[in-house]
This record gives structure tokens, sequence and C-alpha cells, in this order.
């Protein structure tokens, strides 16, 4: 805990040039004394540290000060270059951060771990919002956009932006939502013309767990009997002691599921290969989405003319895989 509470301190210097021991004691959350204490160790281990008097004055190092690795162990070392891959992958990083950290540390050949998180069909335009989000939560700094809710209404929000997370498959937006005046989360896929607004907002400490936020509506306990033909997905979607396989090969899950739009819409991805057992409300929703569908592909002028080609490219493609 003290070599991480060193590093913090020294890196706060080497970014602010200089700091009072209360400004210090503030940033680390520890007393003054302990932050002197840590002054005295840094020194110790040949830091060039030093205190400055008089109006201007606070913690500095000397000028000319190149960090030494040695501060950090190797696994310390690999743990901060792995995170720092890893949040360039996602378009929030700095590559000559990287790179200069990797000569430091004296590592070649670093680019072991490559993390994408962005879809196939990704153009750059997450990587893009991403640098906005990020430069608009270390700012903070509001944030503006346009965004389609589950309704598939559209409005201007303006945000406080907080936390970026990734839940599930994809990533979210927590904040304050000044236009709905309370914490909301946002899925960046909906969001849409983002811009960083100048005017800038105070910290909030009170941001809630996202948990189901991101669907709306609380979960609820769902028992589904899955083909094996979909296989695949439920082990992508559902954790091992959630799933039962049965002696026809089905697999029998039992997990929190949302009960809104989003997860109804999920399940009805499925199709005919997913049954909803309970509870009943889930199941009667998916029957009555599944008979507007029918009821739409059941009209004349929808009758494809060319429906055995069609029938006959999806045998292909299955063939294939």
């Amino acid at each position: 805990m003290q070599n991480g509470r060193l590093f913090e301190l020294l890196y706060l210097l080497l970014e602010r040039g200089g700091m009072t021991v209360r400004e210090l004691a503030r940033r680390l959350e520890v007393s003054e004394r302990t932050v002197r204490r840590d002054m005295e160790a840094l020194s110790g281990a040949g830091v060039p540290i030093y205190t400055e008097r008089g109006r201007n004055g606070g913690v500095r190092l000397l000028p000319g000060f190149v960090l030494n690795r040695t501060l950090l162990t190797q696994t310390e070392q690999d743990q901060i270059l792995t995170a720092l891959q890893t949040l360039q992958a996602t378009g929030a990083g700095d590559e000559r951060l990287l790179t200069h950290l990797q000569a430091v540390f004296r590592r070649s050949g670093w680019e072991w771990l490559d993390a994408d998180f962005s879809d196939w069909s990704s153009s750059g335009r997450q990587r893009e919002l991403f640098a906005l989000i990020r430069k608009a939560i270390v700012q903070r700094r509001l944030i503006s956009f346009r965004y389609y809710a589950q309704t598939g209404n559209c409005s201007r929000r303006t945000v406080e932006p907080m936390r970026l997370r990734f839940k599930g498959i994809a990533w979210y937006l927590q904040g304050w939502c000044r236009s709905r005046e309370g914490f909301r989360v946002f899925k960046l896929s909906r969001m849409e013309r983002p811009e960083l607004l100048e005017e800038s907002f105070a910290p909030r400490t009170d941001l809630p767990a996202m948990e189901y936020a991101a669907a709306g509506v609380p979960p609820v306990t769902v028992t589904i009997r899955f083909s094996p033909a979909v296989a695949f997905r439920v082990y992508d979607e559902f954790e091992p002691e959630q799933i039962s396989r049965q002696p026809d090969g089905t697999l029998l899950v039992r997990a929190q599921w949302p009960a809104g739009a989003w997860g109804a819409a999920c399940l009805l991805s499925y199709g005919a290969q997913a049954e909803v057992l309970s509870p009943p409300a889930m199941a009667r929703r998916l029957r009555l989405e599944a008979e507007k569908i029918a009821a739409l592909y059941s009209k004349e002028d929808n009758t494809c003319p060319h429906s055995s080609d069609i029938i006959g490219l999806s045998q292909k493609e299955e063939e294939s895989t």
C-alpha cells in the first residue's frame, strides 16, 4: 500500500510541478504527517524532493528529475503496461505514453495484448466518442448529445459525465442528466451528435451502482429452455452455474433477467430456439410480440417471390459454418 502511495505522490509532483502538503494529504486521503513521512521515504530513496516556503511555495522536485524505474516492482510495471495497452485499445489511451514507459522500464515486444472492444461493423466513431467522453470526465465538463430511448423517442440530453463502463456486451456512460434531473445510464451506441461543452460541474460522490439500470427496469427470475442449436449463445450470455443440460439435449437456464422491452427483445432474437417457462408474464409478452411478427409477414404484399432462393442461401450459409 505504501509503495503505491509513494508512486502516486511522485506522479502528482511530476504532473503538477508542485503541491502543498495539505493538497497532497487531501488528494492521497491521508494525514499531513503521513505525507511528510512519505517525503522522507522518497528522499531516502534518492528522489530530489524539497519544500519551498512563501506564497508560491510547496513540495517540489528538482528540475530535470527522471522517474527511476526501480521504484516499481516488475509486477507493478507489468500491470501499468497492461492497463495502458488495454486503455489504448478502447481509443482513450495515449500511444506515446505507452512507448515512453516501455523505454523507461526497458521492455520490448510488449504488444502481446490486443483488446478491441468495438464491434465488427465499427467505423471508428466509437473511438472518437471514447476520446470525447474521456476528456469530458477528466476535465469535468458537460457533454450534450441526442439520445434514443428504448421507446424509440429521441431527445437532446445535457449530462455531467461521471463514469464510462463496459457491461455485458456494450459500453455505457453513467452520469447526472440535467435534462431529467437524476442519475441516468446511456448506451453509447444510442448516442448521436455528441458535443463537449465549455461549462464545468462540481464532482458528485453519490453515483449509484449500475446493475440493470441500463435496461431501465429491475430484473426478474426467469426459467428458459433452449435448443441445443443455440448452445454457443447460451454459454456466451449465461454463467455455467445457471445452465443445466437436460437428458434430451436441451439447456435449462434459471437466471436474473431484465423484465422490460430490452429483455424481451433479446429473448426474441433466439427465435423458436428459446421457450420461456416462467414467469408467465414474460412468456405472454413474447407470445404477443411473436404474433405481431407473424401477422406482419403473413400479409400478401410482403410475400417474397424469391423465398425459395432465400431458403437455399440460408442452408448454404449454415453448411459453411
